[in-house]
Parts: structure tokens; sequence; C-alpha cells
């Protein structure tokens, strides 16, 4: 039994060995550096999108817990373009 067992225990850390070495050498490979840089890549943006966000949020908090304005841009009016029947009947009085 204690030989079995001790068996079993060498052949299951053999197979992890096996599987990290496998692992491990992968990684080391043009493609592996390829898609752990992708994965780092990805993880930086997604940190800098929640960062934003949280700063938005709490900017919003701040301006409605101290009653200031919203943080909104302000829209500019456009000037309003006269619309050709208003230049026909301005055109039309000034001749009379």
């Amino acid at each position: 039994m204690n030989r079995g067992l001790w068996f079993v225990a060498g052949a299951g850390a053999g197979v992890y060995a096996m599987i990290r070495g496998r692992r491990a050498a992968e990684s080391l490979t043009a493609e592996g550096l390829q898609d752990r840089w992708s994965a780092l890549t990805h993880g930086a943006r997604l940190l800098r999108d929640e960062v934003a966000q949280g700063k938005a949020e709490a900017e919003v908090d701040l301006r409605a817990r101290l009653g200031l304005v919203p943080a909104t841009t302000p829209e500019l009016e456009a000037p309003s373009t006269p619309t050709i029947n208003e230049i026909s009947s301005t055109e039309q009085e000034g001749t009379h």
C-alpha cells in the first residue's frame, strides 16, 4: 500500500511538472510573448477606462453635493440666418 501511494504521488508530480514546463516553454515563444503583451495592453486600457469613469462619477457626485452647475459644455446658440421667405418679405417692404 505504501509503495502504491508513493508511485501515484510521483506520477502526479511528474505530470504536474510536465504541464508547467510546457506552459513556460510556450510563453517564451514569439506568439506567447505577443499574447502576453496584448493581454497587458488590454488590461491597461480597461484600467484607464475604469479610472476615467470613476473620476466622472465622483465629479458629478461632488457637484451635486455642493450645488454647482452641471459639468456640461455650454452650447452656443447659432445666429439665426434669415430664410428665403424673410429675405423676400423684407425686400418687398423696402421697395414700397
